[in-house]
């Protein structure tokens, strides 16, 4: 796939773009309009290829549960092991700016198999759920209350924290635009127990000076668009005395670890990324 056509891609899906121009700028490109309809599909994600771990696995428990949000009740996708041995620490799973779909509730599954009480909260509740059609999910995304979604996301640490079998200690989890999410949550919540953010948009320099939970950022060495706020970022960490890791994929696309994007999926890279952020959460959120 060209990098012009995911860039392109990249700029419809985070809304710099409207369907038609985005289809009438890869038409151009591809030679034709059938040519890029037959390229659509290996761009978007295939949520038929998302059950690594299969929903019914037998290592897992899982269930649908609601808890109380700023903007009213909040949807909820809870795994964890089924036969824990003891206290788990809990990893809140903040989904892409598509929400709470199937790749992300496997994600919340690989979670809970690493040995964490796993929750993913469906951040579009308010708006009456994740819809089927991504499209819309991006444009509902696109209308959400920034505080009160930071509020939400306050409030989906505290349930997870109050969930029978845990340890007390809570973090979280975000890609692309849950990746954001966790940035954004580490500068507004002290409650925070640590924070792993993939691709995600960072705050800005006077709300990053509040940071105190330990950080793991990965970036992706292609995503120019997120990669323009690192060195602001970085600058702001540094003098808040902020601890955390900075991992730059050298020659992947944002949303590297995205299973179900062929164009964008990089196993190495995600596995990766995957392994440090275990060991990471591990670290500073075991008992």
């Amino acid at each position: 796939m060209r990098q012009e056509i995911i860039n392109l891609y990249d700029d419809y899906t985070h809304a710099r773009l409207d369907r038609r121009s985005f289809m009438d700028q890869l038409s151009v490109i591809a030679g034709g309009s059938a040519a890029a309809a037959a390229l659509l599909p290996l761009l978007k994600a295939n949520q038929a290829q998302a059950a690594l771990i299969a929903p019914d696995d037998a290592r897992l428990a899982g269930e649908r549960i609601s808890f109380a949000g700023a903007t009213g009740e909040i949807s909820a996708y809870l795994v964890r092991p089924a036969a824990a041995g003891g206290p788990l620490p809990g990893v809140v799973v903040i989904h892409e700016n598509r929400g709470l779909n199937a790749h992300i509730e496997d994600v919340t599954r690989r979670m809970a198999l690493a040995g964490f009480l796993a929750m993913a909260p469906d951040f579009l509740s308010p708006a009456g759920g994740t819809p089927q059609d991504e499209d819309q999910a991006r444009e509902l995304i696109g209308k959400l209350d920034p505080a009160q979604t930071v509020a939400n996301a306050k409030a989906a640490l505290e349930a997870l924290r109050g969930q029978s079998g845990s340890n007390g200690k809570v973090g979280a989890v975000g890609f692309c635009w849950g990746g954001g999410l966790v940035n954004q949550i580490a500068a507004a919540v002290p409650e925070l127990g640590a924070g792993v953010a993939y691709y995600g948009r960072q705050p800005d320099a006077a709300a990053a000076a509040a940071i105190k939970a330990p950080l793991m950022l990965h970036y992706a060495g292609l995503d120019e668009r997120i990669n323009a706020g690192i060195p602001a970022y970085e600058e702001a960490l540094k003098a808040a005395g902020a601890n955390y890791q900075l991992f730059m994929y050298e020659g992947v696309n944002h949303a590297f670890n995205n299973d179900t994007s062929a164009a964008r999926y990089d196993e190495a890279a995600a596995n990766l990324a995957w392994d440090r952020t275990i060991d990471f959460f591990k670290q500073h959120l075991a008992a």
